[in-house]
């Protein structure tokens, strides 16, 4: 099945063409182009996701980077079996830019078309490495907008075991690198910045709020850096031990978290493998965090190469494969599809 997905849920315009198929044992997939335009350069000075601007720039985006999916495929649209589109969660005014151009694509075309959730496709894109990956799992989804544990008992099958009660990872991670002027996106930022750092030289926080809980909480790690940076007079760069070692405390705190959390629902729910999703999946130090703890316990801990951690198509595609298989009928409603801001996975 050759499957062309579209992905606008925030400020990337992405599109994919992804192979799938199943060899009698396991679902295969090959990449065959995954097409991903960013904005950052536009949020940068925002210091964020300005909706209104993303919006039109996904419009600007969204035909050349079809196109250049295609292209790169070797294919036309009449070679495609799928149609994918996320539909939520995200911005609602960048989400009805991918939605809109994939309904009409797959309507004239006459082919099936599957809604697929934002979450869902980052929770998948591990099998489009790893395709012998085995369920149960805990999915650990972490990104500027969500922060989630997950157990996956199947394809399809989701069962939430916890949720930022406030900030995601990733959002505290853009609030304190606009607060040092570092830059957006935050994370990657974050990260580079605190590379030569000492991650225990200041004592941020940890919140683990209830006993047993799986919840996370990270807007207190972001009050008290805030709280710590008004005891200094900026800019903080004049020190040069000082913005690495803030940046490398404060990442610490959060990676520390993230991992203790994981690990508790692992127990939990007796599993042995965990993957990571989402942009924060990508930071260097929660992967190397994750591997240790992993071969403490005897838990093997997978996770996507960067490009599909960040949002991008071949993960929807990935996803659209799974819901036509489970509901084939539901993919020729091209009427009732909608985007949804808050979708629940």
């Amino acid at each position: 099945m050759l499957i062309l997905a579209i992905e606008t849920s925030c400020d990337e315009t992405a599109a994919a063409v992804v192979e799938a198929y199943f060899n009698g044992q396991m679902h295969l997939y090959t990449i065959r182009s995954n097409i991903i335009a960013s904005q950052h350069e536009i949020h940068n000075k925002y210091g964020g996701i300005v909706p209104e601007l993303a919006c039109r720039r996904h419009i600007e985006n969204i035909n050349p980077v079809i196109m250049e999916a295609l292209n790169k495929a070797g294919t036309t649209l009449n070679d495609i079996n799928l149609f994918a589109v996320t539909m939520g969660p995200g911005l609602v005014v960048a989400l009805l830019v991918g939605l809109s151009m994939c309904k009409a694509i797959a309507y004239a075309c006459q082919k099936p078309l599957a809604g697929v959730n934002h979450l869902e496709g980052h929770i998948l894109s591990i099998f489009l490495e790893s395709p012998e990956l085995s369920f149960p799992f805990i999915s650990l989804l972490v990104s500027g907008g969500h922060t989630e544990l997950y157990l996956v008992e199947d394809f399809g099958k989701y069962k939430v075991l916890g949720k930022s009660r406030d900030d995601a990872a990733g959002e505290a991670f853009d609030k304190a690198a606009k607060m040092l002027n570092l830059g957006y996106p935050g994370g990657p930022a974050i990260e580079k910045t605190a590379a030569p750092g000492n991650p225990f030289a200041i004592n941020f926080p940890r919140a683990y709020l209830d006993k047993d809980s799986l919840d996370f909480s990270f807007s207190g790690v972001k009050t008290a850096l805030k709280n710590y940076l008004n005891g200094f007079t900026p800019p903080y760069s004049t020190s040069a031990v000082f913005l690495p070692n803030v940046t490398a405390s404060f990442q610490q705190a959060i990676v520390e978290v993230l991992v203790n959390k994981t690990f508790s629902a692992v127990k939990m729910y007796n599993v042995k493998s965990i993957v990571m999703a989402g942009g924060v999946a990508s930071n260097r130090i929660l992967r190397e965090g994750m591997l240790m703890r992993g071969r403490e316990e005897g838990v093997q801990v997978f996770y996507p190469n960067p490009i599909l951690c960040t949002d991008n198509a071949a993960m929807i595609a990935c996803a659209g494969y799974h819901r036509f298989r489970v509901d084939e009928g539901k993919c020729f409603d091209f009427y009732s599809l909608d985007a949804e801001a808050d979708m629940k996975l």
